[in-house]
Parts: structure tokens; C-alpha cells; sequence
């Protein structure tokens, strides 16, 4: 019988892909960093039966009706708004994640941005890279504490639990909202459930861990950022697109709010030129919340076994349906 085909959009460690190879016949997309192009993307999959995918690729019913003979497409990523999944549906092509594994580290990263925006660390290794840093002064790059504050956590998913959990540790009043209340989650981790409106008034630091759905574009918008405390924090590590970024330039360039953390942007990757870069109060990443060589190692293997599944004829380990 011959081997089932696979095609991986993007190059990967090839000790990852040996195991697989046994199995079925991989192409891979030769380029780390950069996507591939549509174009060539559609044409590879013609002659394929399952998809490796990323974030970067935009997987819309135009490209499932040219490629509807695949088995499976497995999106290397917790998120899957880039890919039309009722479409897929409507054609019988599995779709996948790669949930769990990349939570703690997402989590780690999560709290890590929280802190160097409360910090003020990046304005503070500027200083010294620039060759200004001055003498000591009582109000010197003072930033904001985190022991004791209130922790607000907007979307209460394995990630959102896993950031609550470190804020224990530095005693911080946690609530959060999410679509649909957990009891479980409030007893077993001491948080409470807010409503949005409450959440935004009153939380120190607002920590967006929501997916990107209709319902959730643009939430945090000129009205919700109005409703927050002029000296609360915004951080968003979930999508970019839940947020106005319009709105938020302007609420931080005006002090509307104190400071914001971002991991994510509405369109990426965003350079030099971007009006984020020219604040002051705005800690920018590059959308490296689960970049650990281990946690990514896993998200590809995970990818790889689901694929394996469907190619089996069994039921994927994450199926997104």
C-alpha cells in the first residue's frame, strides 16, 4: 500500500520528522522563518493527504475548496482562527491542535510580561544599552508593585488557570471572566468571577487570555479602555485581534491607562515604524509565548501524532472536531 503523503509548511528538525518517516512520505517547505507563499503552498498540497500548518497560514474556504482531499490539517498552535473550520467541515477534513503542551510555558511568559511592564525592565536595559543611565534619583524608573495587587484574568482557559496559579504566589487578589463561569476553578485556585465590566474597573492588571472569535474582536476597545484605572495594566498574550489597537495607542499615549504588555498584534509580525514602538509605556514582544525549544518540540511531535492517527484511520489526540 503506499505511504499516505505529508506536507509540513514550514521547516522543522528533521530528528522530529525521522520517526514519521516510516509511515508516510513528508515534503517540507525548506525556509525557517519566512511562510510560504500561497501559491506554492496550494500547488504542494494537491499532491498531498495531510497538512502540517502554522499560524501564518491562512487556511480560508477558497484554499480548502482546492485542496477538500485532505484527510487532515493539524495547525501547530492552540489557536485556530486562521483556519475556516466549517468549511472544513462541510469538505471532511479533520482539524487539529496542539492544546496542553505549550500552557505553563505560555503562562511563564504571560507573568513575564506582566512583570517587565510593571517594572519598567525594558526602559531600564534601554538606559544602559544607550549609555544613560544617570545617577540614582528617589523616583527613578519607579514602576508598580505586583504583591497584593488585583489580578484580572480575561478568559479563564487552561492558560488563564496557569497564570492564577503563579499569581498566588505573590498573594494577588485574583478574579476573572470567561464566557462560561467555572465553580471548579474558583474553589480549587481561591479566584473570583467578575463580570467585564466589574473586572476592567477595578482589577490593577487586566490579562488577556481570550481566543479570537467574533464575539471577542475589538472587546478591549475606547470604551473598555475608559473604564479601566488610570494606573492600571493592560497585557494581551492571546490574539491580537481582541484588541482596538487604535484605542489603545491612544489610551496610553494620553495616560489613560498606566502601561500595556503586548505578546501579540493584529497584523504580524509589526517593525520599527509601528506607532506602539514610539511609547514609552508599552512593552512589545514578538509573539513568543510558547517559544521554548522544548515546548515547541512538543507542539511539532503532537502535530506529527495527530496526523498519524487520521492516517491510521483513529481518532486524533486533539481534534478541534
Amino acid at each position: 500500500m503506499a505511504k499516505k503523503k505529508l506536507y509540513i509548511a514550514r521547516k522543522v528538525p528533521e530528528s522530529l520528522i525521522k520517526p514519521f518517516e516510516t509511515e508516510f512520505d513528508i515534503r517540507m517547505w525548506e525556509n525557517e522563518s519566512d511562510p510560504i507563499p500561497r501559491d506554492i503552498l496550494l500547488e504542494e498540497v494537491q499532491n498531498a493527504d495531510g497538512l502540517l500548518s502554522l499560524m501564518t497560514e491562512n487556511i480560508d474556504r477558497t484554499f480548502l475548496q482546492q485542496a477538500s482531499h485532505l484527510n487532515i490539517i493539524a495547525n501547530m498552535a492552540v489557536g485556530y482562527d486562521n483556519i475556516d473550520v466549517e468549511a472544513a467541515k462541510e469538505y471532511d477534513i479533520t482539524i487539529t491542535n496542539t492544546p496542553d503542551v505549550l500552557t505553563e510555558t505560555t503562562a511563564d511568559l504571560t507573568f513575564a510580561l506582566l512583570m517587565a511592564t510593571a517594572r519598567r525592565l525594558m526602559e531600564g536595559s534601554d538606559l544602559i544599552r544607550q549609555n544613560q543611565w544617570g545617577n540614582w534619583s528617589p523616583f527613578g524608573l519607579a514602576g508598580t508593585d505586583i504583591f497584593g495587587k488585583k489580578l484580572g484574568i480575561v478568559g479563564m482557559g487552561r492558560i488563564g488557570e496557569a497564570v492564577a496559579r503563579r499569581a498566588a504566589g505573590f498573594n494577588m487578589d485574583v478574579v476573572y471572566y470567561n464566557r462560561r463561569r467555572k465553580e471548579k476553578v474558583e474553589r480549587d485556585l481561591g479566584v473570583d468571577y467578575n463580570t467585564f465590566d466589574e473586572l476592567i474597573q477595578t482589577s490593577d492588571y487586566i490579562v488577556s487570555l481570550l481566543p479570537m472569535t467574533n464575539e471577542t474582536e475589538n472587546i478591549f476597545n475606547q470604551h473598555t479602555f475608559a473604564q479601566m484605572k488610570s494606573d492600571a495594566i493592560f497585557i494581551n498574550a492571546s490574539r491580537g485581534g481582541v484588541v482596538d489597537e487604535t484605542a489603545l495607542f491612544e489610551a496610553l499615549k494620553h495616560k489613560k491607562i498606566q502601561a500595556a504588555g503586548l505578546d501579540v498584534f493584529k497584523d504580524e509580525p509589526i517593525g520599527a515604524n509601528h506607532p506602539f514602538v514610539e511609547l514609552p509605556n508599552a512593552v512589545l514582544l514578538p509573539h513568543i509565548g510558547s517559544a521554548t525549544v522544548a515546548t515547541r518540540e512538543k507542539m511539532i511531535t503532537l502535530a506529527l501524532e495527530n496526523i498519524a492517527k487520521v492516517f491510521q484511520g483513529e481518532k486524533p489526540k486533539t481534534p478541534v472536531w
